[in-house]
């Protein structure tokens, strides 16, 4: 049986290699002159259903914020013989995006761009993927014990280990056949139950809140971030690395490292997109202020993500999540450009505020991802262990749902070109 030594929900996480280092506005020029270092006004407390005209998919059947738990369809297929579940999240293909309800992400196509292991092959009589039978090359084994303890500060914790990890052959990322069109489409639940939405998930992804295998429905617990300047949702499956994966409550996916490319956002031929995580921002209930790694584990109150557990859910939905910082979105964007360039495979960067910055009270929560390029420029936060901020070659799987407010349009501030010619 699994067991939940910690909380820590909502986070883009590291890997034991940061844990263990840590150990140890700009013109049209971009080449920064002053980061908005005003805080922003206190974050506000969410209740009700989301609106359905907020939601980047049409398919999610429906989003309650005073738990973030969202309601989504559920398809089955099998591996080996055993049955499991899965979700659509995102497509490749602009005209099954639309039809299905999914996000639109046509760099999903390049996934396998020198990582063929990177989207599996599945087998199925319908090449649109959930209309028929799915047989699939790889699958996800979620009896582990999931493992957190925290250390004095919080992060990084003394110990991680994920709760769920994938097997031989899987990836979140399939085509159907020959079919170049590629889905994210995680398996969320294996077997044919009862299923363990208990603390422990046994047989379900650890943000599985209930399963209804009549009604092909799973509700799954989402999460509150920002992008451009606002509010917004978004799921998270899995992650490269086994501490992010434990820390994200996903499945350590270790060949999603692989897809193309760290530090490179914008490049056509890539597949991954930016997001911002923070080590030491604020601590507080909600966020704005709160932010970062140590207030999403030391803020909320413990135990693991079930519907019995509802002051954790309630925490999490009220501000407690770490509150990372996307650099693109799907949908609502103006520039059609930025808009193709949105992908669920973030890249993680780490970003860590400077002494002085902690001192001076300016580690409060940060809403878009030019202005964190700006603060490195700027020297007030790094990588860990002082680096200039990069990637840390962490790639986490985690669909947009939607917005809060109103919708992201456009970066709050000029991209620094000084930070795309990081050393």
């Amino acid at each position: 049986m699994k067991h939940i030594t910690s909380a820590a929900g909502g986070m883009l996480a590291l890997g034991t290699l940061v844990a263990l280092s840590l150990a140890a506005c700009s013109d049209s020029t971009g080449n920064g002159s002053g980061g908005d270092l005003t805080p922003p006004p206190d974050g506000i407390a969410l209740s009700g259903e989301l609106d359905r005209s907020k939601l980047t998919m049409t398919s999610v059947i429906s989003a309650n914020l005073d738990l973030n738990v969202a309601k989504v369809p559920l398809f089955r297929g099998t591996y080996n013989g055993t049955r499991v579940w899965f979700v659509r999240m995102d497509v490749s293909d602009s005209a099954l995006a639309v039809e299905l309800g999914l996000n639109f992400a046509p760099r999903l196509a390049n996934a396998q761009n020198g990582c063929p292991a990177c989207v599996q092959t599945v087998q199925s009589s319908d090449p649109v993927l959930g209309r028929a039978e799915v047989a699939f090359a790889g699958t996800v084994d979620f009896s582990p014990e999931r493992v957190l303890v925290p250390s004095g500060t919080g992060f990084p914790p003394l110990m991680a280990q994920p709760g769920s990890v994938a097997g031989p052959g899987y990836s979140d990322l399939v085509r159907v056949g020959t079919n170049p069109v590629v889905f994210n489409a995680p398996i969320v639940a294996v077997g044919t139950g009862p299923f363990d939405v208990t603390e422990t998930h046994t047989n379900t992804l650890d943000r599985v809140m209930a399963i209804d295998t009549v009604a092909m429905t799973v509700d799954m617990q989402f999460i509150r971030a920002f992008a451009f300047g606002t509010d917004i949702f978004y799921f998270t499956f899995s992650s490269s690395g086994g501490l992010s994966s434990t820390l994200e409550r996903g499945t350590f996916v270790p060949v999603l490292g692989t897809v193309p490319f760290a530090n490179d956002d914008q490049n056509l031929a890539g597949a991954r997109s930016a997001i911002f995580t923070f080590t030491n921002g604020m601590r507080g209930e909600v966020s704005p202020p709160g932010q970062g790694l140590m207030h999403v584990i030391l803020d909320n109150p413990p135990g693991g993500l079930t519907l019995a557990n509802p002051a954790l859910l309630n925490s999490l939905a009220i501000g407690g999540d770490a509150h990372n910082v996307l650099g693109g979105f799907p949908l609502t964007l103006s520039d059609p450009a930025e808009r193709r360039l949105y992908s669920p495979l973030w890249d993680l960067a780490i970003a860590v505020w400077s002494d002085e910055a902690v001192a001076d009270g300016q580690n409060f929560a940060q809403r878009d991802a030019n202005e964190i390029r700006q603060l490195a420029v700027e020297g007030l936060i790094t990588n860990p262990g002082g680096g200039f901020l990069s990637s840390a070659n962490f790639v986490v799987n985690c669909p947009v749902l939607g917005f809060a407010f109103d919708p992201p349009t456009e970066a709050q501030a000029a991209r620094p070109r000084d930070f795309d010619r990081r050393p």
